[in-house]
């Protein structure tokens, strides 16, 4: 008898010290964060590092206006303790789901943390704001700043950390700001008009004085028509602009028809180069983080129309 309960003493410790360590693998003490698009993840590495474990759902070429969320992403973000998104709108297939994760665990739309007073409202998005709220460097800032307070108040042990490296990511992204209005203002004022396939760079032309054209409205969803084209030709040929641009994460089709029709009416333009809007390069490229993007289209721009 004491033979049994000597065995299942030991076997219920064995148990208890299996379950212990596996407890301590999965909380290994690191944060899982799942973030929508990579400016958003990208703010979270700078921010935190390796102190969390980053899952980003919309990677290169991917149009968050469009993305449908998959059965892994829906076990990703079920796993996550923080859930960081645009918002505004940009994530519109996603809205139903996210707003359904807000009330179990720590969802936060980042773009909704901004000074509302500072969005920019197109007629032509039924009444929502732009939501590529990134291009305007200072105004990204306070969306940089909630998802440091909310890193810090689920992270206490490392929040000393997480402050300081938020306040240098600030202050870098405050030198670029005056970098691209230097380098903006090299553009002949007649030639400062950017048109791109999509309406992605509102906040970029207030932010930095340029004039900005896109083809189809703040979303993709529509695509743009024939006389949406035959209007941006028109535009193009009369300001004798020299350069229009395609973008990593949207159709390119559309600008090329631009690009025939002003060929057709003896005006030369030529494709400026690929901008990155709705998300980010490779990994593992310059472009492949928010600061190198940036200005890798600030060049692209510069060159193209000066």
């Amino acid at each position: 008898m004491r033979l049994r309960i000597s065995i299942l003493v030991l076997f219920i410790v064995i148990l208890f010290i299996i379950g212990c360590g596996s407890n301590q693998k999965i909380n290994s003490g690191k944060l899982k964060i799942v973030t929508t698009t990579g400016m958003i993840g990208d703010a979270v590495i700078n921010i935190a590092g390796d102190k969390v474990e980053l899952t980003t759902l919309m990677g290169p070429g991917v149009d968050p206006h469009l993305y449908k969320t998959t059965k892994g992403d829906l076990d990703l973000l079920y796993n996550a303790d923080i859930i960081f998104y645009n918002g505004l709108h940009l994530e519109a297939k996603m809205a139903e789901i996210l707003q359904k994760m807000s009330s179990s665990k720590t969802t936060i739309a980042v773009g909704e943390y901004i000074d509302s007073s500072h969005l920019h409202y197109p007629e032509h998005f039924e009444g929502f704001p732009d939501p590529h709220v990134w291009f305007d460097l200072l105004l990204w800032t306070q969306a940089i700043e909630k998802i440091s307070v909310v890193l810090q108040e689920k992270d206490t042990l490392n929040a000393p950390l997480y402050r300081s490296n938020t306040l240098s990511l600030i202050d870098t992204l405050r030198v670029l700001d005056s970098y691209i209005r230097n380098q903006i203002v090299q553009i002949p004022e007649e030639q400062r008009v950017l048109v791109t396939a999509h309406d992605a760079f509102g906040y970029f032309g207030g932010a930095y004085d340029i004039e900005v054209k896109g083809l189809q409205g703040i979303s993709t969803v529509t695509e743009a028509g024939l006389h949406d084209v035959t209007q941006m030709v028109d535009m193009l040929v009369n300001g004798k602009i020299k350069a229009v641009f395609v973008e990593s994460s949207v159709s390119k089709k559309a600008i090329y028809s631009v690009v025939e029709g002003c060929k057709a009416r003896d005006h030369q333009i030529i494709i400026g180069g690929e901008l990155f809007s709705d998300a980010m390069g490779q990994p593992g490229t310059p472009e492949g983080t928010y600061i190198g993007m940036v200005r890798h289209n600030v060049e692209a721009i510069v060159s193209s129309l000066k």
